[in-house]
């Protein structure tokens, strides 16, 4: 019996429901109807969208074990309607680069589909940022007391810090930021961006807040962790109607004139919420409850990461990791959207 702790891989019936779908099948349209998108020899918009789905659903790295498993998979060919070459899946790539609207138009669509599917989906949220090491070796010299490096692979990147995590321990590493909004009642992501590693968290909670209510989410909530307790962030969430679940710094901001910690209540009848008075109490059931559900936002990373793909990086610039990212993004969320699909709604 299936335990659902493991992702389940996706067939070749599966992969031929999501090109199939209704969102992804007019992506695969505008791609085609450019007529630039078809390779040497041959290769149409349904089997090159097809592959990146594949590249992310079965967690490949690279684009020649995509090419190969295609070649040996009779049911993918089956879904695909061919076999691309790995140079097709490059070229595509490239060519996908210029249809960044197009792609972000298939995710708001999916996105739209995904809040019929599943009533209720984004009203608590999460925000977090996780870390992703660069595909380059950032290191200022070349060797150990060499010369200082002149080039570097990956420009884009950058040094930046992270938490400990299981057996490894905090530190600095050279790479990106994937900063995303996750509801945590279906564990989706519903919002994201790529930054460099330098770049501080909170400065993103804004611009997640609006990328869900431009993709048509309500957040009523919406639960952080310490790293975002600063008063632009409160006023930013809610300004625009969203209770923030954020607990508070022990810093001089929160201690009396003695060193002691202020009780930070509820406002008061009239009085706007803020970052010491926030709307929610810090003391109530409800704050720890919504904190709690916090953690699904660090379950979606390691998802994303371990099933999907989204790590080991194997590009570099931040243009090519952001699309990596929104690939891996459409494999996860047209995948939930048709398996909602198939569930049959109890009459």
């Amino acid at each position: 019996m299936a335990s659902g702790k493991v992702a389940r891989r996706a067939v070749g019936s599966e992969i031929s429901a999501l090109l199939d779908s209704t969102e992804i099948a007019a992506l695969i349209g505008e791609i085609d109807a450019s007529g630039d998108a078809r390779g040497r020899t041959g290769y149409g918009a349904r089997a090159l969208v097809g592959a990146c789905l594949v590249k992310a659903l079965y967690g490949l790295p690279t684009w020649t074990r995509v090419a190969a498993l295609i070649a040996d998979h009779a049911g993918l060919q089956a879904a695909l309607g061919g076999a691309p070459s790995v140079w097709a899946c490059y070229r595509f790539t490239t060519k996908l680069r210029l249809y960044s609207e197009t792609l972000a138009d298939c995710l708001d669509r999916i996105a739209a589909s995904l809040q019929v599917e599943l009533p209720g989906i984004g009203q608590d949220v999460a925000i977090d940022s996780s870390a992703l090491p660069a595909f380059a070796n950032g290191q200022r010299h070349v060797t150990k007391d060499g010369p200082e490096r002149r080039r570097y692979s990956d420009p884009d990147a950058s040094w930046g810090h992270r938490s400990a995590v299981s057996t490894r321990g905090a530190g600095g590493y050279y790479g990106y930021k994937l900063h995303a909004a996750v509801c945590t009642t279906t564990g989706l992501p519903l919002a994201w961006r790529i930054e460099t590693g330098r770049r501080q968290d909170s400065l993103y909670a804004e611009p997640l807040l609006d990328a869900l209510t431009a993709r048509g989410y309500r957040p009523e909530t919406c639960a952080m962790d310490k790293g975002y307790d600063h008063h632009a962030v409160h006023q930013a969430c809610e300004k625009r109607g969203c209770h923030p679940i954020i607990p508070v710094r022990k810093n001089q901001a929160t201690l009396d004139g003695r060193g002691r910690q202020l009780v930070l209540l509820p406002p008061a009848p009239g009085d706007p919420p803020t970052r010491r008075h926030p709307h929610i109490p810090r003391s109530s059931r409800r704050f720890d409850t919504l904190y709690k559900n916090r953690v699904a936002v660090e379950r979606e990373f390691g998802r994303l990461k371990n099933d999907y793909g989204l790590l080991p990086l194997r590009v570099r610039g931040l243009e090519r990791v952001q699309l990596h990212a929104d690939i891996t993004m459409l494999a996860r969320l047209s995948q939930a959207l048709i398996r909602a699909r198939a569930v049959p709604v109890a009459a």
